[in-house]
């Protein structure tokens, strides 16, 4: 009887075991990343710098999930490049690097499941909040603040390739809490015309992405 309860005991757990690996992904993927500041008022595709990321997904339901990843890359700009007059004068450039470890919820539009049958995707939303930390290629213009807050939110797309395997598209902003991820900021209207800034604004920075993960799944073959 006791025999009984033991095996019975290491069945749950097993189950238990196999139902939250079902839950789990893992990945990583490759991206481009961009900056809009005092240097590009604007979005310049031309700017983009590599990137990369790590991630691990923890999907709640088929239309939500939890997603813990690390991403690093870096971001930089040339105010030849930019067409606005007061760039052009002023002539700075700037490359920065970033790492970011972020924390976000996704919404799957579909509900997005792995299926023998048919290859599933989805389009998705998500945000949440990260922890980003950057080192100026060049001497800081002021002391300030290297590391912060910032508010990740984007869309992107889902795709099941093969069994575990997804392939994930992605475009991400940053909402940062600082003005100096081009090594320029404040209001310090003592310093050089060429230094001279719009600081009513703070910095934001964006990653596009494409990435590969690997769902944990149990393929129960038939009989």
């Amino acid at each position: 009887m006791k025999s009984i309860k033991i095996l019975c005991l290491i069945f749950c757990i097993s189950l238990s075991i196999n139902s939250l690996a079902q839950k789990i992904e893992i990945g990583g993927g490759l991206g481009a990343m961009n900056y809009k500041g005092d240097i590009s008022p604007d979005f310049h595709p031309s700017f983009a710098q590599l990137g990369g990321h790590l991630l691990f997904r923890y999907n709640i339901k088929k239309d939500i999930t939890f997603r813990l990843a690390g991403t690093f890359g870096s971001i930089w700009a040339n105010d030849l490049d930019v067409s606005d007059s007061f760039n052009k004068l002023r002539g700075q450039t700037f490359k920065t690097s970033i790492a970011e470890v972020s924390l976000v919820t996704e919404y799957n539009f579909f509900s997005y499941q792995y299926s023998r049958m048919h290859k599933d995707w989805t389009p998705y939303v998500f945000g949440g909040v990260a922890f980003m930390a950057f080192s100026p290629r060049d001497v800081p213009v002021t002391s300030y603040k290297k590391a912060g807050i910032t508010i990740p939110f984007g869309i992107g797309i889902k795709y099941n390739l093969s069994g575990p395997w997804d392939l994930n598209l992605e475009f991400g902003t940053r909402k940062t809490f600082t003005d100096y991820l081009d090594n320029l900021g404040g209001d310090d209207i003592t310093r050089p015309k060429n230094l001279q800034n719009d600081y009513t604004r703070d910095d934001m920075y964006y990653y596009t992405s494409l990435g590969l993960t690997y769902k944990f799944i149990k393929v129960v073959c038939p009989k």
